[in-house]
This record gives C-alpha cells, structure tokens and sequence, in this order.
C-alpha cells in the first residue's frame, strides 16, 4: 500500500471527504454514553487508559497484517503528538469529567468548542488558513457553547467543565496533527502507530488497575467499554483521519459541530437523560454554526496544495503539481 493510499478508498460506494468526515463523527457521538456505561462498574482510568490498550492490540494486528512501513523521521513526532492527545489525553480527561458528575449531554455540547480549538491548531501546525468568514461562524460557536457552561454553572465554570475543556485543547491537537500525518500516510495507519507508540505505557498500566480497582464487569460496563475500546478509540479515526486528509483538517472539524446534537439524542434514548430547554437551544446554536461554517472556504499554505488542494466547499479534490 502506497504511503498517499487510504484504506477507505477500496470502499464500493466513495464517501468523499465529508461523508468520511460524517462517518467519523457518528461514530464519536456515542464516545460519552459508552464512557457513562463503562462507569457503571469500572474506575475512569480503566476507562481512559484500557480502552487504549485493547485498541493497541487491534492495531499491532493490523499494521503486522498489511505489512505497514514504519514511519519516518519527524513523522514520530506527529504521531506522539496524536498519542498524546486522542489516546491519552481526551478519554483519561473526559472520563474523569463524566465521573465527577457531567452528564453525558452536558458534556457533548462543551465539547462543541472542539472544531473551533481544531481549527486553530490547524493554522499553527498544519497551515491551513480559515476565511473571515469561516472565523466569526466559529468563534461564535465557540461563545454559544462557552456561555451555555457558564449558565449551567449558576455563573461559574465546575471541576467537571475544566476537566472537559482541558480535554478538547488535548484532542484538538491530536487531531490537527493526525489530520496533517493523513496527508502522508492512511488515516488507520496514523492512529494505529499512535496506539502502537504508547502500547509499552497503556498495557502495564492498564493490568496494574485492572488488579487494584476491583472493576465491576456489569453488562453496561462491558458494553460500554468494547465500544469505546472498539470504536471511538480505533475504527472511527479511520474514516476521520481520511475525511480530515481530503477535505482539510478545519473544514473537517467543523462536521464536529453535529456532534452534541447526535450526543444529545443518544443521550436521551440510552440514557434517559433529561434534555432540558438550555441544552437543546446550546445544541440549535452549534447546529447552525455547522451549517455557516461549510459554506465558508478554507486555503492551505503553497506547500500543503502542491500535493493537495482542497475544496471544501464541495468536497472534491484535484492534484496539481509544484
């Protein structure tokens, strides 16, 4: 497999990258109810550091089995990069959110900011360069979401908000940087050599709590668990990472905004949660800004576009030569 393949594209039906993109997020809406599940029975560690180490074996399996090159140079700096942020940081940190006391619909419209804080670490690392436009539909949701934590918190922010905040910078990231790796190597091979990369730390850990927390193998915890394990934490990158790599990584982020609004509709259906009048407006305003933010253009640096020039606005990609 050549370094510029994708593993989606032997699919029948070709997804494009926003219909890669969109896989991706359906996929990560049921990130918190599965996590809210795994709490049934299991400590928030197990949860945000197992889940990484049954992934790790997945991907040992699939990168021996494809035969997969290892990656070069800087490219391991990248991928500690993801490790860091969508393997550990985001499930430990949002774990821990969901067990002091977040609900699950709570946090999926805190972690609406996501697209936004995305979408400047694109500009940093990945130099991708968002219009005017693209900007303000962003930033404002951004201030919807952030006024809604504020509110909810009776005018102040909770430990849970932090935690959940100090997790989407974390994930934000993860993903610029596994969006920019995608542009050189298949989105399953980027979070599969990230998962690989921090095995030797998520393997022993995850056996030494295993061995003290006294886990609790409840039907919802293991349900909860192999999704997040299975899931969120491997299959659902490979079409994020695809998406990210063809359509840009900010435009691609943005499809993140629909994201509380599926989390919002599990939650009530798996959950039972109450979804009250300020969440469901909080969650009416992100889908708005979803719906801005696609319709605003998104250039890459010279450098980005002589190997790939996007248009997000539809989703085709042309190649042009430097």
């Amino acid at each position: 497999m050549r370094d510029n393949d994708s593993a989606t594209d032997s699919l029948p039906i070709a997804l494009g990258g926003l219909g890669l993109a969109v896989v991706g997020v359906v996929v990560f809406s049921f990130s918190f109810p599965g996590t809210a599940f795994a709490l049934d029975g299991l400590d928030p560690y197990v949860i945000g550091i197992g889940r990484a180490a049954v992934a790790a074996a997945l991907a040992a399996v699939a990168l021996l089995a494809a035969r997969a090159p290892l990656p070069r140079g800087r490219q391991w700096a990248g991928l500690a990069a993801v490790a860091g942020g969508v393997v550990l940081g985001f499930p430990v940190l949002s774990s821990l959110a969901l067990d002091r006391g977040a609900s699950s619909a709570h946090s999926a419209v805190i972690i609406g900011l996501l697209p936004a804080a995305t979408a400047v670490m694109a500009v940093l690392r990945a130099g991708e360069r968002p219009s005017r436009g693209f900007w303000l539909a962003s930033g404002a949701g951004a201030a919807w979401i952030t006024g809604f934590a504020f509110v909810r918190g009776a005018g102040h922010f909770t430990v849970a908000d932090l935690l959940l905040f100090a997790a989407l910078v974390v994930c934000a990231i993860g993903y610029a940087e596994g969006g920019r790796l995608a542009r050189e190597m298949p989105g399953w091979r980027v979070i599969s050599w990230a998962l690989v990369l921090v095995a030797p730390l998520t393997v022993p850990v995850t056996c030494w709590l295993l061995a003290t927390t006294g886990p609790q193998w409840t039907g919802r915890a293991v349900t909860g668990f192999v999704y997040v394990s299975v899931g969120s934490m491997y299959l659902g990158f490979f079409a994020w990472y695809a998406g990210m790599a063809k359509i840009g990584i900010a435009p691609a982020s943005q499809v993140q905004l629909a994201q509380p609004i599926l989390t919002l509709l599990w939650s009530g259906l798996v959950l039972d949660e109450l979804i009250d009048a300020t969440t469901g407006l909080a969650a009416l305003g992100v889908l708005v800004c979803v719906a801005l933010t696609q319709r605003t253009r998104v250039r890459r640096a010279p450098a980005a576009l002589a190997s790939c020039d996007t248009f997000p606005h539809d989703g085709r990609v042309s190649v042009t030569k430097p």
